[in-house]
């Protein structure tokens, strides 16, 4: 089987962001660490969830399902920060088997990281894994209340296609739903 896991290692794949520091030896240090989210990591993605989203968290169970389903239809993703790797944020995005479309799940950034280009480097991933895929468009649905992320949604080339009333809950607050086409 061929995926994002039979590309380069995990590990392997460091993002430097516009805010990485300079090492000693004078290069940028990369701001984040890509790799795929194991069960070992949920305690952490919880407790960030939970700092971000304290309205309308998913709960431990969700996470744990979505995280067990097979690698065909999933996709998530850590981002470790730090010389002792620290959480920085995660994604995930759903795929359709055998279909021509994804759906952005969740993206999440921990405040001390923004603007380190964390956010784009999970959205890229993704991104790049279903046009691998073969998929030709990704879907996904955004905070109205939540500009910054709106506004990387739109520099990534994300197109609002409409918006769904109260759709979280239980804040009450609107979702953008955004649309990319991955053939342009």
């Amino acid at each position: 089987m061929t995926g994002w896991r039979g590309r380069r290692s995990a590990r392997d794949a460091d993002v430097t962001g516009a805010a990485a520091g300079a090492g000693a030896d004078g290069h940028r240090q990369p701001a984040a660490r890509l790799r795929q989210m194991t069960p070992a990591d949920l305690a952490d993605v919880i407790a960030l969830e939970h700092e971000l989203f304290s309205d309308d968290p998913w709960t431990a169970e969700m996470f744990a399902d979505e995280v067990a389903e097979p690698p065909e239809s999933r996709l998530y993703l850590v981002a470790e920060a730090g010389t002792e790797p620290v959480l920085a944020g995660y994604a995930g995005m759903m795929f359709v088997p055998g279909g021509r479309q994804a759906d952005v799940l969740t993206i999440a950034v921990r405040p001390a990281s923004w603007g380190h280009g964390i956010g784009s480097a999970l959205l890229g991933t993704i991104l790049d894994e279903a046009s691998r895929r073969g998929c030709a468009e990704v879907f996904l649905e955004v905070r109205a209340d939540n500009p910054r992320a709106h506004g990387l949604y739109l520099r990534r080339g994300f197109e609002e296609i409409g918006i769904r009333r109260g759709y979280y809950q239980p804040s009450g607050v609107d979702a953008i739903v955004m649309r990319k086409d991955l053939l342009r």
